[in-house]
């Protein structure tokens, strides 16, 4: 039985005495909770404002609060924000000297603190928990709470005996904090904990359309790979020397952050490498200096970054893909907690993926790896390199695989594959909607009867004896994407996946299902949002457009003057994507070029009308642009 909450509690009142002026969206809602309920699992994301929802009401219940957390520098910072305001609070990690560590536990003991972080590990101790039982303790905070579960992307043994220790202390109020957790891994959580399964739960501030999510796939790693780098540091934080912020770029090994910190700082910027094999003065160095600006970029591995409270990290730069989408949306959201744009980019190379396999069966190897557990990580990261290749709105899909229909945008406009689908030189948008629902259609065919490879031999109109069987080769869908290879059509099916459209049923022989929005699209009641994958195995049929078609459509669209400098503006492109080693279209965008043809600025000033160009490409190319107009207008 959970200790009755003591009198009325004036929230607004303790809320100032912690030094805010209002709650944000959820936050009070999570504080009422756990103080009427005595249970709440908490999924919010990275810097939404979770560290309140338990310091308020510790500040309020009698006795001291227990925050369980691995975040050393999370623990360090808010003990002295704690402090800073007059609350009574500390923390117990292997970093604390042990004569420090005694007079914390002194202080404990004698009941003089409101709140006490500690790292899981200290949880292991018969000291410590004989101690926690002697003391009255209203609640007890669990953050990071995903680490519990061994399905999830960041599973810590040490976080097991939690739920030991709750047993342990009948009546005390639970809360579990997480920024990441799918529908599988909140159930382990409350299991773990050994909290009923109806416990409340509040998901809220998923969506971030602040980030532009970009995902790129390259063709090797080198030159492209750096010009990458490069070109989005430039977009987002201008130059090195008046930088507009902060960067964090994410490295897969330690030898790729220290050389891409070496890099970077020859090119100019104050950048600095993070990882575990670094010693902890030098770690502790590197966090200080990046939190009081005087680092604008680090170079790290996943250590990195937890528990940093900067607000002005206008870039997220992954290498390499991390394990799963759970640690990229995390990590990614270390961008824009100011609510100011900012971008995140994750670099894909074709040798990312047999050396995720082999960094995970090296784990196995040491025995710390069940090999269902190893099976699980790689299908999650098979999952995020899925998302990376999907043609559907990055942030939709995220939110659905974390069961967060509620805050869908149903296209934030921002991420790549959404600027994309306005593009001039994308397939036309009639041709890509009757291809969609025309795929969809077949799925909704073999829909709960047969898998995704007889919903492609129905498209193809192949041989099939399941299909032949059932009567559906004879039906008006058999073939009518004959002219689509095997591959490209189970790379479109495999994007509606991503996009919610399509779904499965059953575990050893899945079932293809058309879900309810697929549905939708199909029938025409919502639009086909989706970018098609890539042609790479057949050549264009007829009647299809090629690239240079397609923008001979838009010089066609302008005037006889307009329509040479759009060619030219096309030439110089192709010239500067030589040179910098990038893509044309991150250059410029035919739209952007078309915009230009007709306005034919004489300014770099005039250039900030022109959709796609902002003031960082303004300041990379804008003078070039100009010259190439003027010698042709």
């Amino acid at each position: 039985m959970t200790a009755p909450v003591p009198g009325p509690l004036d929230l607004e009142s303790a809320l100032r005495a912690l030094g805010y002026e209002s709650f944000r969206p959820g936050q009070r809602e999570a504080i009422e909770t756990i103080l009427a309920d005595g249970r709440l699992l908490l999924v919010a994301p990275t810097g939404g404002g979770k560290s309140l929802t338990y310091q308020l009401p510790a500040s309020l219940l009698p006795g001291t609060t227990l925050v369980v957390s691995p975040l050393i520098a999370l623990m360090n910072d808010q003990v002295r924000a704690l402090q800073a305001r007059g609350v009574a609070a500390t923390y117990l990690a292997s970093t604390v000297e042990p004569a420090e560590a005694s007079r914390r536990l002194a202080a404990l003991a004698r009941g003089e603190l409101k709140l006490v972080y500690v790292a899981p590990e200290r949880l292991a101790l018969a000291g410590f928990q004989g101690l926690l039982q002697s003391l009255s303790c209203p609640l007890v905070v669990i953050d990071e709470a995903h680490c519990i579960s061994e399905w999830g992307h960041d599973f810590r043994p040490e976080y097991l005996q939690i739920g030991d220790l709750l047993a342990n202390l009948p009546g005390v109020r639970v809360m579990a904090c997480t920024a990441t957790a799918t529908p599988l891994v909140r159930d382990e959580i409350l299991a773990r904990l050994g909290l009923p399964p109806e416990t409340p739960q509040i998901l809220r501030g998923f969506a971030r359309p602040n980030l532009r999510l970009r995902a790129c796939e390259l063709v090797g790693r080198g030159r492209e790979r750096d010009a990458a780098v490069d070109a989005l540091l430039a977009e987002a934080l201008g130059s090195a020397t008046a930088p507009r912020g902060a960067a964090i770029v994410y490295a897969p090994t330690r030898r790729d952050s220290e050389a891409e910190s070496d890099r970077l700082s020859g090119l100019g910027w104050r950048a600095g490498a993070y990882h575990a094999g670094r010693n902890r003065d030098d770690r502790e160095h590197v966090q200080t200096e990046f939190s009081e600006k005087r680092l604008d970029v680090v170079v790290a591995t996943n250590a990195f970054g937890m528990g940093i409270d900067r607000a002005d990290v206008r870039a997220v730069i992954h290498l390499a893909p991390p394990g799963s989408i759970e640690a990229y949306y995390q990590e990614v959201g270390r961008a824009g907690r100011d609510g100011e744009e900012a971008f995140g980019l994750l670099l894909v190379a074709s040798d990312d993926p047999p050396r995720r396999r082999r960094l995970l069966e090296m784990d196995r190897g040491e025995g710390e790896l069940r090999p269902e557990i190893l099976q699980h990580k790689w299908s999650l990261y098979l999952e995020l390199l899925q998302w990376a290749q999907g043609g559907s709105c990055r942030h939709d899909a995220i939110l659905r695989y974390f069961g967060d229909e509620a805050e869908t945008l149903h296209g934030c406009g921002r991420c790549d594959v959404c600027e994309r689908l306005v593009e001039p030189d994308e397939r036309d948008e009639a041709e890509r909607t009757e291809i969609v629902r025309k795929a969809l259609s077949a799925v909704a065919r073999v829909s709960g009867r047969f898998g995704m490879r007889a919903a492609v031999n129905l498209l193809r109109g192949v041989k099939d004896d399941r299909l032949s069987r059932s009567g559906l080769d004879r039906t008006k869908t058999a073939g009518i994407l004959a002219e689509h290879s095997d591959e490209w059509l189970m790379r479109l099916l495999g994007r509606f996946v991503t996009a919610g459209w399509v779904g499965f049923d059953g575990d050893e022989r899945p079932l293809v299902r058309l879900t309810a929005l697929g549905r939708e699209v199909m029938r025409a009641e919502r639009p086909a949002r989706i970018l098609l994958p890539p042609q790479t195995t057949r050549a264009r049929p007829a009647g299809g457009r090629s690239r240079a078609s397609r923008s001979a459509e838009v010089a066609a669209s302008l005037d006889e003057a307009g329509a040479r400098v759009f060619e030219a503006l096309r030439a110089w492109r192709q010239s500067a994507a030589r040179r910098e080693g990038i893509p044309a279209y991150v250059v410029a965008h035919d739209r952007t070029l078309r915009e230009i043809a007709e306005l034919r600025p004489v300014t770099v000033e005039q250039l900030s009308f022109v959709w796609g160009f902002g003031p960082a490409k303004r300041e990379r190319f804008g003078r070039e642009i100009v010259e190439v107009v003027r010698g042709v207008a």
